[in-house]
């Protein structure tokens, strides 16, 4: 049964106070459409040495002295022993630096908590092609997926699958991702789950990676041919593609437009164009979205499609490159205290959007994590990163409470939903 609205008025210093309380964020999730909900990415990768998961440190990067592959530190305050992780790193007072691993079911249930508390509506499972190949990496995704389905139907928040085809050769995106897709629905029975995300009638399975400039190992006819056996096989499902910024004009990260758009018109019900990286600070987020949003959802609607734009916090990949021998800027997209991020979806709402896609919940690798963070980092510590050397360095949240980007998606989510105007200005937190 769904929590009812409800607006609650009072008067402060003579003039009409609007106390948000629209949509409370513990109401059930919508189930049967995407339109005004906020979506998160969910990576899901994250394992330790010790969590049971026998893939050691999986996306932390702790494999030699002095590397990490972090840049921003997960808050396990709250989190008892048996979800916390030692690692080779140490606080700056000295105590050794925690993580957590997403093969702990407590964990990835303790995650769907803050995002019913805050009121996102649910979350993209990341499935990567080369980790569902089979061995004990396909154990670890399934166990997560595992997870994951446990603490959604805990929780009344929706899940979807998002096939991700980074790292896939020629020949493999039908035989891994058509296989894999096959034995979720067939034998784990997945779209049956009571708080799998529906659209248009149809359980939504997404493909990220169709249509990129970036030479990869797989074409675009091969990415037609699954998309198509996704919406028509297995009992048929809606499908979403993850596509490049630029996948309407043919420029920037994209692929020739004639033929992407001719796959995406025949194959796709929900386009969601990458945004992440593609601009780096508020008045140049402003003008592209101003300047592509209209014509790309126009194109959507006009095929009878959905259109799901991507928003995101900030990034950074200092410690991550450093592994690679690179050397980048720490923050190299500053999140300005979250005013980044606001404005963003501001931007999209404004320009009429529906739905919204929030890269990403978990993701610290890349610095887009909008889960508990916390500014108590590890210490200076030397990188070995081949040539560069050098300190390992981590972002933080700028001296913001751990869940203010939680808190702030919610309140994106309520200005999606028409609970809450507009406004350029960042909404102020009442504690």
């Amino acid at each position: 049964m769904r929590i009812s609205n409800w607006i609650r008025t009072c008067t402060l210093l003579g003039g009409w106070v609007f106390v948000i309380g629209l949509f409370a964020p513990r109401a059930v999730a919508a189930v049967d459409s995407l339109k005004g909900t906020v979506m998160c990415g969910y990576q899901g990768w994250f394992a330790a040495e010790g969590d049971g998961a026998g893939v050691g440190w999986h996306h932390y990067g702790f494999g030699k002295p002095g590397e990490c592959h972090i840049d921003l530190w997960p808050d396990l305050s709250g989190f008892p022993a048996e979800e916390r992780f030692p690692t080779p790193l140490r606080m700056a007072d000295g105590a050794v630096a925690e993580v957590f691993s997403s093969a702990k079911a407590a964990t990835v249930r303790r995650h769907f908590d803050w995002m019913k508390e805050s009121g996102i509506d649910g979350i993209f499972l990341q499935r990567f092609g080369v980790s569902i190949r089979g061995g004990k990496h396909t154990q670890f995704t399934d166990a997560v997926m595992e997870n994951v389905r446990a603490a959604s139907r805990g929780t009344e928040r929706t899940w979807a699958v998002m096939y991700d085809l980074s790292g896939l050769r020629g020949g493999e995106v039908a035989q891994v991702v058509k296989d894999d897709w096959r034995r979720l629905r067939r034998d784990r029975k997945v779209t049956e789950d009571p708080f799998y995300q529906k659209h248009g009638g149809k359980p939504v399975v997404a493909v990220w990676g169709v249509g990129f400039n970036d030479d990869r190992g797989y074409s675009l006819d091969e990415t037609a041919a699954l998309l198509k056996y996704l919406r028509e096989e297995e009992g048929g499902a809606c499908v979403m593609a993850g596509v490049p910024f630029g996948w309407r004009t043919g420029t920037r990260d994209a692929v020739e437009a004639g033929p992407l758009l001719e796959v995406l018109e025949k194959n796709v019900d929900i386009v969601s164009p990458w945004s992440v990286g593609r601009y780096g600070r508020v008045d140049d987020a402003r003008r592209q979205i101003a300047e592509l949003q209209a014509p790309d959802a126009a194109w959507c609607g006009e095929r009878g499609k959905s259109y799901l734009p991507v928003i995101f916090p900030g990034f950074s990949w200092n410690n991550l490159m450093r592994s690679r021998g690179k050397e980048v800027a720490l923050n190299g997209i500053p999140r300005l205290k979250g005013q980044f991020f606001w404005e963003q979806a501001m931007a999209r709402v404004k320009a009429g959007a529906d739905m919204l896609y929030v890269a990403m919940f978990d993701e610290v690798d890349e610095g887009t994590a909008i889960f508990k963070c916390t500014d108590r980092v590890p210490g200076a510590t030397p990188a070995a990163a081949g040539e560069t050397g050098g300190m390992l360095q981590f972002a933080t949240y700028e001296g913001l409470p751990s869940d203010h980007y939680l808190w702030l998606t919610g309140r994106i989510r309520q200005v999606l939903r028409g609970e809450m105007p507009v406004a350029e200005a960042l909404p102020e937190r009442v504690k």
